[in-house]
């Protein structure tokens, strides 16, 4: 008897997350294993996801976000039942960069949900990984963290951590058996992005950069951009000379 893949989702009731989930489950029978704080809100979304894919085990867990202590429990506690196959971290929210720069609160907030919090759950389950030399940890971060810009730069900074931190676990599991994976989708049509949509910006739709993120890992990629266009758009943006850069309202 084949056991089924491991895959765990911190983040669940994500948009980006729950196509992930819906492509994995049309491909394979999985141990699926959604994490998230609010039990009502990932229940709906394994409810769903059971009726797509009975055959599957699908678990819901109640996590903290925060509490190094609690995030630390909750890795052991899933690394518990077997050897995990991947583990995709996508939970976050797009802070207003107005009310941030003036409340500090909601900027520490910000930061803490969208930089902190991801990579403390990324070194949590490494920990689990690195004992059984197995396993891959797909970090969600964001094109908003390769160069500061006045219109998201509190989020770009905490995205900007996570991708700092993600190559440097791919530099410390480099020759080892686990796996770590960059993801940076540029803006993308979910509920966090609504009020962007009713402005008139163009959005990838949440699917297609689900799919990009499944090709991406199935394929190898130590880091993938979805829309793929967003990788040549970010390296120029990266190069541009301040005197130019300066003078661009982004």
């Amino acid at each position: 008897m084949i056991s089924k893949k491991k895959i765990v989702i911190i983040g669940a009731t994500s948009a980006i997350a729950e196509q992930c989930a819906r492509l994995w489950l049309e491909k394979q029978h999985l141990d699926l294993i959604l994490v998230g704080r609010d039990v009502q809100r990932v229940e709906r979304v394994a409810k769903d996801l059971r009726v797509r894919c009975p055959e599957s085990e699908i678990q819901v867990v109640k996590a903290d976000f925060l509490d190094s202590v609690a995030i630390t429990a909750t890795a052991e506690n899933i690394a518990q039942s077997g050897r995990i196959d991947i583990v995709l971290i996508a939970h976050g929210s797009l802070p207003d960069q107005t009310e941030c720069q003036y409340d500090l609160k909601v900027c520490r907030s910000a930061l803490e949900i969208n930089g902190l919090s991801p990579v403390l759950y990324a070194e949590a389950f490494a920990k689990e990984m690195e004992k059984t030399a197995y396993g891959t940890i797909a970090l969600i971060s964001s094109v908003a963290g390769e160069r500061g810009r006045k219109s998201n730069y509190i989020y770009g900074a905490a995205k900007g951590l996570v991708t700092r931190y993600a190559q440097g676990m791919q530099h410390r599991f480099a020759s080892t058996g686990v796996k770590v994976i960059l993801i940076n989708p540029g803006p993308t049509d979910t509920p966090m992005t609504a009020h962007l949509k009713d402005k008139g910006a163009k959005l990838a739709s949440a699917e297609d950069v689900a799919k990009q993120i499944i090709e991406g890992l199935e394929s190898g990629k130590s880091v993938i951009y979805t829309p793929k266009k967003w990788r040549l758009i970010m390296l120029i943006i990266q190069h541009l000379p301040n005197f130019i850069f300066n003078k661009i309202n982004i």
